[in-house]
């Protein structure tokens, strides 16, 4: 202690002042080559390289999972039991963590019941404010919630004592602010009852369309078995009894095939099987069913608003909470300021309140309402509104973890985003970002830029430094930091146009603009400015449209490129053809699944509290098929050996030879041109980037029949070396006579434009309208608009 004392009063450093890095040695995770990297405390640290180079997998699958991992093991027995719990990650050593906050571009809930308010906590205060100022009083501020339902309850119970039991007698009531009609979701379903089944048919000849009836099949029977109904005669055949009985009948016990079963009708066994799920969790032909058989229509008891009656009765100001919810918060932000002169009352929550609201306009979201479906905002608005809770937090000495927080980020909110990292930066804390904008790049402390390619090829540290010294270093991120393109001086001639006449989606003041065919089109605008809005609402996919959401990709851990994009299918099939057998057992998910890991390829042993052990099926060997399976062979190689073919090399042995399968080859080409050439054809879609998604999402859609394709930003993730490869396979898709329609910030791809649509001039109630359109040269010149100042100075620097 004396040593230490002396030590302090010499000036020489505390020991505790010398664990200022983050040690990371031998890393090992998805693609990571026994990574060793060295990363400095409290500062801004950005992780760069071409997509599928390893950041997202050293930063978040590394770094991040062990903080919290350890974090939660500080945590009781009993409470690890109710969390999620994860291994260890493959490194050597990992020292200097500090507690990890991650905000990801993960969608926030595709539940209606989540909205913006509730993500955010606002409505939380809201409700608050109106159970103690709003009149009339109606209760605690569960009456103004969607989400709690109203209940009565009574009855009577027994207190065991040790002299006597008397029974007690209660009354329990509950007042909760969900509308009772559509149960606070703001919208009721209607199945269309002639969608699910073709009139023409029997059951016998497969009458019934909905997903999983086949003829034959256990579903159909229940019906063809039932005695209410013929199952050789049409439905169209069927007397209004039989009618009602196959598509309305409610539950009843029928003796089916011998055995006693429920019976019901169709419509209310879709709405039971069908309806209970979440859209967007959909599988992709699950939901087709769903868009086609079932409307859903605005709540016409609520308006819409989720709450009940009583909830919008209680007014402050004039205004109700369903109203207030409405705003968009900047409006929102100078009302509830205006009440804390007034009400001294609750002034520290009006105080609360109109900081986080102000947060909003902080951090580019002041354009949005409360009310908004949680589920409908982009990755980059997701990954903001979470930050929202961070910015006015006391915490000091952790380590906040961003994905691509520029992401749907027009390049003039770029600015206002990085002086947000660089406050929580300057707060003490550590911040590492996974980014490709170089903007965003230019503002750090410290540059870790991995590859040199992507898959295999990547995994390595091949820079670290200064953002003056990467642009001397010759990586791939060194030579493009300071890309520039030349705006396209010849444009091509429109074949027609697409006109949107009156559009007024959201915050669209009934624009009226041409959308020209045959050429690409990019939609810009700074965030929030409507277009999405314009894109999607008012071109719908169908009649020719094929339409490439954000949306993201949903499946399981068996999921991988070959089951998304259907090219397991022709593989299975030729495999079969082959060699006489069924096409089933070269499905993993199937007859040929390992009976030990039931196709996995690994056992999963629960531990419990503890995280789980998960070891390679020692049956299989990691394979996942059956030993009799991998006996078949198709040009020498047996299934689980094709299916760790990268693309490349599998569209080379699709191509030729015995092993030719022009179905199979036609889908590897789709996914080569979108540069995905190095992905294996098995690999888990969980392990691979966002932008990895994204294009495999883009070559699977790239096989819809249609002459328009509509994409939500497709730079997403991608690196500018990346960006390049895709804005040449849009050149090629408009020169084989499609119309290419582009919702995009980034400046390369609008200098590439044929014709550029401008959309603002602000967010929100500000934005709406069109400001510019035109070719991009014109846009330069003028540099009459934001995106016109931005890209003349893009082109010209």
């Amino acid at each position: 202690m004396q040593q230490e004392t002396a030590a302090q009063a010499s000036g020489a450093v505390h020991v505790a002042d010398s664990h200022e890095q983050i040690r990371v040695l031998g890393a090992r995770e998805n693609n990571l080559q026994g990574l060793d990297v060295v990363l400095p405390k409290r500062r801004l640290t950005v992780f760069t390289g071409v997509s599928g180079s390893g950041k997202s997998s050293l930063v978040f699958d590394t770094v991040a999972a062990e903080s919290q991992r350890l974090v939660n093991e500080t945590y009781s027995a009993f409470l690890q039991t109710f969390m999620p719990t994860s291994a260890r990650p493959q490194v050597d050593v990992l020292e200097g963590l500090t507690t990890a906050i991650i905000v990801d571009q993960k969608p926030m809930g595709a539940d209606p019941r989540s909205t913006v308010g509730t993500a955010t906590d606002v409505n939380a205060m809201l409700r608050i404010l109106f159970s103690r100022l709003g009149e009339p009083h109606i209760g605690s501020p569960n009456a103004f919630s969607f989400n709690v339902a109203s209940v009565r309850a009574s009855g009577s119970f027994t207190v065991e004592r040790a002299s006597a039991a008397p029974r007690e007698h209660v009354t329990f009531t509950r007042a909760g602010g969900m509308c009772p009609f559509c149960e606070g979701r703001g919208q009721v379903a209607d199945v269309d009852a002639s969608r699910l089944y073709e009139a023409d048919k029997s059951l016998n000849e497969g009458a019934i369309t909905v997903p999983g009836y086949k003829a034959g099949g256990v579903s159909v029977r229940m019906f063809a078995e039932s005695g209410l109904v013929d199952a050789d005669k049409p439905v169209r055949e069927f007397s209004e009894e039989e009618l009602h009985d196959f598509l309305y009948r409610e539950p009843v016990k029928r003796r089916i095939n011998g055995v006693n079963m429920t019976y019901e009708g169709l419509v209310l066994r879709v709405r039971k099987s069908f309806l209970a799920k979440e859209r967007e969790a959909m599988q992709p032909h699950i939901r087709a069913f769903v868009d086609r058989a079932v409307t859903f229509t605005e709540c016409g008891e609520c308006g819409g608003t989720r709450l009940s009656e009583a909830a919008r009765s209680a007014r402050i100001g004039g205004l109700n909470i369903a109203e207030v919810c409405a705003m968009q918060v900047s409006d929102l932000a100078e009302w509830v300021r205006g009440l804390g002169g007034r009400e001294p009352s609750v002034g520290s929550l009006v105080g609360a309140l109109v900081h986080t609201l102000d947060s909003f306009a902080q951090i580019g979201l002041g354009y949005l309402s409360l009310d908004r479906a949680a589920g409908t905002l982009s990755g980059g608005e997701a990954q903001r509104a979470k930050m929202i809770r961070h910015l006015g937090s006391s915490l000091t000495d952790v380590t906040y973890v961003f994905d691509e927080p520029t992401a749907g980020l027009h390049p003039h909110d770029v600015a206002r985003m990085n002086e947000l990292l660089l406050r929580l930066r300057d707060k003490g804390n550590t911040v590492l970002v996974v980014e490709h904008e170089p903007e965003t790049i230019a503002v750090a402390d410290h540059v870790v830029d991995l590859g040199p390619g992507a898959g295999s090829d990547g995994g390595r540290v091949c820079f670290e430094g200064t953002v003056g010294r990467l642009r001397g270093s010759g990586t791939v991120t060194g030579r493009h930091l300071d890309d520039r393109a030349r705006v396209k001086e010849q444009v091509r001639t429109p074949a027609g146009v697409l006109e949107v006449r009156g559009a007024s989606a959201h915050n669209l003041r009934s624009v009226d603009v041409d959308i020209p065919l045959g050429v690409l089109v990019v939609v810009t605008g700074v965030a929030g400015s409507g277009k999405s809005s314009l894109v999607h609402a008012s071109i719908p996919a169908g009649e020719g449209v094929v339409s490439i959401d954000q949306s993201p990709i949903r499946g399981s851990r068996r999921s991988s490129p070959a089951t998304y994009t259907g090219l397991s299918e022709p593989i299975r099939k030729a495999f079969a053809k082959a060699n006489g057998v069924k096409a089933s057992l070269f499905s993993a998910n199937s007859e040929g699944a390992c009976p030990n890991c039931k196709g996995a390829g690994v056992v999963q042993t629960d531990l419990g509290m503890m995280a789980g052990a998960t070891t390679t099926c020692e049956e299989c060997g990691g394979r996942r098929f059956e030993a009799s399976v991998l006996e078949h062979r198709l040009g020498g190689f047996d299934i689980s050996q094709v299916l760790e073919m990268s693309v490349d090399r599998a569209l080379e042995f699709f191509s030729q030879g015995e092993a030719r399968v022009p179905a199979a080859a036609r889908v590897l080409g789709r996914l080569r041109e979108v540069g995905l050439g190095y992905v294996g054809l098995g690999q888990p879609m969980s392990t691979l980037s966002g932008g990895e998604l994204q294009r495999v999402k883009l070559a699977a859609h790239m096989a819809d029949p249609g002459g328009v394709y509509v994409l939500d930003e497709p730079t997403n993730g991608l690196h500018p070396a990346d960006v390049e490869q895709l804005t040449a396979m849009l050149d090629r898709l408009v020169d084989s006579d499609t119309s290419v329609v582009v919702v995009e910030h980034h400046l390369a791809v609008m200098a590439r434009a044929d014709h550029l649509i401008d959309l603002g001039p602000g967010a929100g109630h500000e934005g709406g309208r069109v400001v510019f359109e035109g070719s991009p040269a014109r846009l330069v010149a003028e540099a009459s608009t934001l995106t016109g100042e931005y890209l003349a100075e893009f082109v010209q620097a």
